[in-house]
């Protein structure tokens, strides 16, 4: 999805951010995430953010395994920030909305804030490469990536569009399958924190592998 703004680098993203706290999902830089929203708080926070022009939001795991609150989980250290470029109302008081990611940021604090949503103050400077794209894409091991694929779909029983992941640049093919990868919140965040697109479609591909793997000694069913 096109963005009509152009980031160069953390200067031109603002330093307080709304997060949207939602467990096992991944946004990367340049990829696209589908939200259906209907809670009070974050359909103000959407308001807020067309308003204010940034149309940011930040997307964050809670971090549940350090949490003492289920009403006010913590959160992982490590989020990315996505544009809102496409915008919808339902007519049954919900938004239909799509994020394109634009760079990773790291929770400095979060802040006490009157808004029913939560906002934190962030740092994008450790992730200044997710501002250029594509970067390090021809470090990775395509063949690997879609040798694992392949096996994952034989074992899922699963259909692709194998003409788009032929066509599609090395990084647009790694982010969009580590997003929408079935694995759970600890996966999701090692991906997230990948120091490269190397590192994070080894990380896949060892997942993958890994989960493959125990699921034909275990005999669990596959993916539905």
């Amino acid at each position: 999805m096109p963005i009509n703004t152009e980031y160069r680098g953390p200067a031109d993203l603002p330093e307080v951010l709304p997060v949207f706290p939602l467990a096992g999902a991944l946004l990367l830089p340049r990829g696209q995430m589908p939200l259906n929203i209907f809670e009070p708080r974050y359909l103000e926070m959407v308001d807020d953010a067309l308003r204010d022009g940034h149309r940011m939001i930040g997307m964050i795991q809670p971090d549940t395994a350090h949490s003492q609150s289920e009403n006010h989980p913590a959160l992982f250290r490590v989020g990315c920030v996505g544009r809102i470029t496409q915008f919808s109302e339902t007519g049954d008081g919900r938004y239909i909305l799509e994020l394109t990611g634009i760079a990773r940021f790291r929770v400095i604090e979060e802040l006490s804030v009157l808004t029913p949503y939560r906002q934190c103050k962030v740092d994008f400077f450790a992730f200044v490469d997710d501002f250029v794209a594509r970067k390090g894409e021809e470090d990775v091991d395509r063949q690997a990536l879609l040798d694992t694929l392949t096996d994952f779909l034989k074992a899922n029983e699963l259909k692709v569009d194998w003409e788009g992941i032929d066509s599609a640049p090395n990084e647009a093919l790694v982010n969009a399958l580590a997003m929408m990868s079935p694995y759970g919140s600890a996966e999701k965040q090692a991906m997230l924190e990948a120091p490269d697109l190397k590192t994070r479609a080894e990380i896949l591909i060892a997942i993958t592998q890994m989960d493959l793997a125990r699921k034909q000694t275990s005999g669990d069913p596959p993916v539905q």
